[in-house]
């Protein structure tokens, strides 16, 4: 989630006439999910060889894997649906926040090089609106299978600085089969647990005729997971550990004023991070400290979430999303994590959901060249006493010390 979103959420929230909604049960499954969807827009489900792990992906709504189950239909939904907005049809000005475990967005948001405020506008809501290639127009399905999906769009941007870009983006989304998902983290789960996973391969091309340059401003791909909260989940992110001297602060948590130490804890190389959904905050990582794994645990329905994505070696120039003129435009995050909540004491939440996120570098290309950026999304769900094998092969710390992390 992004920043200055006390004023957006708290005019969505009233546009979309979105209600206080407490955490998804496991009443709530996946078909129910996906019979809903379909009643509104089309779907492309996209399953494993067993059938038990499903996704659907919304060519209509930029190729975005709304949700998913390692269970077949009755499986527990992980994706956060807004169902509120989809059901209404209605077309919001500043942005459409459907929901989805893996969307596409690009940076940056915010600065001189913002693709989301034309030239000499002031940054602030008014303002701001997210460009409909990654809003509201569809994407063209140009290959599909039983287990993958391949789409694409061609858009022109203009940035704060007047700069014009002309994108083609070819995203493939594919499930991975459990046991490739299990030699890709290096686990091997127990029979009773059940896994989903799949990535999304996102490709963004310069088809213009200028090259795309510092001076000028650059673009990045952002992929943004939205996922349904519970009073016990915890984002978990380890992180490189070091001085600060040579690699900068552990954690950015001023985006929406400081994180209350119940709510972030910062200890021996890990970040934990609530996303019960009840109260507004964001951090993120540089390129610096942050590694290419991070997850969830929610412990309310037992489900260990991961994100793995590729972070090339030496890359350091990020572009920055902060809603003023930059000193430092390209001294943005890979990684962030946003947990959702009232925008303003007595309002209403978006979702509620929480976020994981990761970004490509700055993507500085030739006309033709292009940046691929993989987003890799597992869920396990089972007993606690299988999933923290898992938890610590993959981000080094425990079931029990994730649970008792947080105060």
């Amino acid at each position: 989630m992004n920043v200055r979103w006390i004023a957006v959420l708290s005019v969505l929230a009233l546009a979309c006439g979105c209600a206080t909604v407490g955490p998804k049960t496991e009443t709530q499954s996946f078909g129910d999910d996906l019979t809903f969807l379909q009643e509104h827009t089309d779907v492309v489900v996209l399953k494993d060889a067993s059938g038990r792990g499903q996704i659907v992906v919304l060519p209509e709504m930029q190729g975005r894997v709304m949700t998913s189950s390692a269970d077949g239909l009755t499986g527990f939904s992980f994706g956060w649906v807004n169902r509120d907005l989809i059901a209404s049809g209605e077309i919001l000005d500043h942005m459409n926040a459907y929901g989805g475990e893996d969307r596409f967005w690009m940076g940056p948001e915010g600065g001189q090089f913002s693709i989301f405020f034309e030239r000499g506008t002031a940054f602030d809501l008014e303002h701001w609106h997210t460009p409909a290639c990654i809003d509201t127009e569809p994407w063209e399905v140009t290959l599909q299978s039983p287990n993958s999906v391949v789409l694409s769009k061609q858009a022109q941007l203009k940035n704060y600085s007047n700069r014009v870009f002309d994108v083609r983006v070819d995203r493939e989304v594919l499930v991975i089969e459990p046991r490739q998902a299990a030699r890709l983290l290096g686990v091997a789960p127990a029979s009773d647990v059940k896994v989903v996973a799949y990535e999304s391969n996102n490709k963004m091309a310069n088809v213009g005729s200028d090259a795309w340059v510092k001076r000028t401003g650059l673009l990045s791909i952002w992929i943004l997971g939205m996922f349904n909260p519970s009073p016990t989940t915890t984002v978990v992110i380890p992180f490189i550990e070091g001085s600060q001297d040579r690699l900068g602060p552990i954690v950015n948590d001023a985006y929406f004023g400081k994180v209350p130490a119940d709510r972030l804890v910062i200890e021996d190389g890990f970040i934990f991070f609530s996303g019960d959904g009840q109260r507004r905050s964001k951090i993120g990582l540089s390129p610096r400290r942050a590694k290419d794994m991070l997850g969830s645990y929610d412990a309310t329905n037992h489900v260990l979430t991961l994100v793995q994505y590729n972070k090339p070696a030496g890359a350091r120039a990020y572009v920055n999303s902060m809603w003023e003129l930059q000193e430092a435009p390209f001294a943005g995050d890979v990684v962030n994590s946003y947990n959702d909540g009232p925008a303003e004491p007595g309002a209403e939440p978006m979702g509620p959901f929480y976020e994981l996120e990761t970004s490509s570098p700055a993507a500085a290309l030739a006309p033709g060249e292009s940046i691929l950026h993989r987003h890799r999304t597992f869920h396990f769900k089972g007993p606690e006493s299988q999933l923290d094998p898992i938890a610590y092969a993959t981000l080094g710390v425990g079931i029990a010390e994730i649970k008792s992390a947080l105060p």
